[in-house]
């Protein structure tokens, strides 16, 4: 396997790490923005990092800060196909006794506005999408009894990934890992299933199985539906090798789940990029 085909793997792997827009605008008390390092060897360490008032992003591309930011999909941010490509660092600073989404969100944004000159408006659009719903047959997954030991106290969500593949680490034993053909989840509630679906498809994804545990899981693709959404989202999906035998859609693999995809049609919430510098300002 080439050395950028753990990359590409890493697009899969952008989990909502936040649940709620910014209601303000505060600003980091001092914060940093470079060009992320290269890969090393093939292998590429993408992270959030919160640790009391420090904060350190790795290997995000623009597209990911907006989704950060603005608590959006990648669906939803209508704005020029390179944002996706080059990827930075941020290092920074949150001011004393400012915590908490809300705040995190608004300094991710002013950052963005400040350092590379970002302008957006927001609007609804009608687009197609899909509910996820328990099929008629019952839910297969197997849910996972609560931790009361887990420490939900910091946000720590880190993304490696070598020859193998790549895995996101959730915190609390969660984590999602990514092969050229599946993925398996361990401890993973809908919130982050829905997200990694997403990754897939073409259309937003809805929430519609009124299910609040956490479950271990795997899950097949094929590799035309990983191509695809290697290019969808601005990678090179000709480094992906082809594989021979019978390979399950992911519409199969989530049936077997005991889920289910029905078509909809749905309003969503767009932020529609006006301006935005493809480098920042000097530090």
């Amino acid at each position: 396997m080439r050395a950028a085909i753990p990359c590409v793997l890493t697009l899969l792997t952008a989990p909502a790490v936040f649940s709620q827009a910014p209601a303000a605008r505060p600003e980091f008390e001092v914060a940093s923005v470079k060009p992320s390092e290269p890969l090393t060897n093939g292998r590429v360490s993408v992270g959030v990092h919160i640790d009391g008032a420090m904060v350190r992003c790795t290997y995000f591309s623009l597209l990911n800060y907006l989704n950060m930011a603005y608590d959006v999909k990648d669906y939803q941010i209508v704005g020029p196909d390179w944002l996706g490509g080059a990827h930075f660092d941020i290092d920074a600073k949150r001011p004393e006794g400012v915590e908490g989404e809300k705040a995190l969100r608004g300094m991710v944004a002013s950052l963005l506005e400040d350092r590379f000159k970002l302008v957006i408006h927001r609007e609804t659009r009608d687009l197609p999408a899909y509910a996820l719903v328990v099929a008629k047959s019952g839910l297969k997954m197997k849910e996972v009894p609560p931790d009361p030991d887990v420490d939900t106290s910091k946000v720590d969500v880190n993304v490696t990934s070598g020859a193998r593949g790549a895995t996101v680490d959730l915190g609390g034993g969660a984590t999602i890992s990514y092969g050229l053909n599946k993925l398996e989840a361990r401890k993973v509630n809908i919130p982050s299933i829905l997200d990694s679906l997403s990754k897939f498809l073409d259309r937003p994804v809805v929430d519609e199985t009124v299910l609040t545990g956490r479950y271990n899981f795997t899950l097949e693709y094929s590799v035309s539906e990983l191509k695809t959404m290697v290019r969808d989202n601005g990678g090179d999906a000709s480094q992906i090798p082809d594989f021979g035998g019978d390979q399950p859609s992911i519409f199969t693999s989530v049936e077997a789940l005991g889920l289910k995809f029905e078509p909809r049609k749905a309003p969503v919430p767009v932020i529609v990029i006006d301006s935005i510098q493809k480098t920042p300002t000097a530090n």
